[in-house]
């Protein structure tokens, strides 16, 4: 899944288990299943190098501005109504992006799309993505977000949430 933390996952994960595989003067063996065997971090697992998972990891996340470089908002959406959800998650889109024109607010805006797990518990699920560097400036500007849905009280099968570098990106 598109989750800027699935290397560091993938990474964590395979050198705890790899751990446990002999103690002592007990040898042990690991093997790794994988569709992709060239990916850095099991490459890295694998080799146990640290420094260079984190030297690779740290430069991907600067060229793709991930955290720590830039922080993520996550604005959910979901709702009972497929049309209900989309029409709020592009009313949501759309007064985001005349405030950033508007008052040149410095961040990156994506357009609301269906979260990659589109339905759970019978709730349709959107999303909008913003790269930014968290301020005063963007805490206004959710709070904004926040008070424009509430105002508008045609919407009582749709929730909002927003999520400041979320664990996952689901």
């Amino acid at each position: 899944m598109d989750d800027f933390r699935a290397n560091e996952k993938t990474f964590q994960i395979l050198t705890q288990v790899a751990g446990r595989a002999g103690r002592e003067k007990t040898k042990g063996k690991v093997i790794i299943q994988t569709y992709n065997p060239d990916n850095f971090s099991i490459e890295c697992a694998k080799k146990q190098d640290y420094k260079l998972f984190y030297k690779t990891d740290i430069e991907i996340r600067k060229q793709l501005k991930y955290p720590p470089f830039c922080d993520i908002i996550l604005i959910g959406v979901s709702s009972k109504i497929e049309k209900e959800g989309l029409k709020v998650t592009n009313i949501i889109h759309e007064y985001l992006k005349n405030r950033v024109i508007k008052e040149n607010i410095g961040i990156i805006l994506y357009k609301g799309l269906p979260a990659p797990i589109d339905r759970i518990k019978n709730k349709y699920r959107f999303r909008i993505i913003i790269k930014c560097k968290f301020s005063d400036e963007i805490i206004e500007l959710m709070n904004d977000v926040i008070n424009m849905y509430e105002k508008t009280k045609e919407f009582k099968n749709t929730r909002v949430v927003i999520n400041l570098n979320p664990n996952n990106m689901l």
